[in-house]
């Protein structure tokens, strides 16, 4: 399992209340990580991109956060592609910063 980033936790912080935070946080850890394809050597930053698609098509619903976290599990790509990070590897960087 690997933890969140600082950029991760941030965002979460602004999407989620106070008492989903929590069980937002797991969820991204433990189902959202090293167990996706092809990243299972990926540290906090590089799973940034995807933990920040899930988030963004989240919207602060944990419902919808889980419904995100099983697509990145079939495939990745599609996750990014449905939050508009698929053409540029650094176009998550700017989501939700201010």
């Amino acid at each position: 399992m690997v933890k969140l980033s600082d950029g991760t936790w941030e965002r979460l912080k602004k999407l989620f209340s106070a008492e989903n935070q929590n069980e937002a946080a797991t969820l991204l850890i433990k189902e959202c990580g090293n167990n996706l394809p092809f990243l299972e050597n990926a540290n906090e930053y590089q799973l940034e991109r995807f933990r920040f698609a899930a988030l963004k098509l989240s919207d602060g619903d944990i419902n919808k956060l889980l419904d995100a976290v099983i697509l990145a599990q079939r495939d990745g790509r599609d996750l990014l592609m449905r939050a508009g990070f698929a053409n540029s590897v650094t176009a998550h960087e700017k989501w939700l910063t201010s």
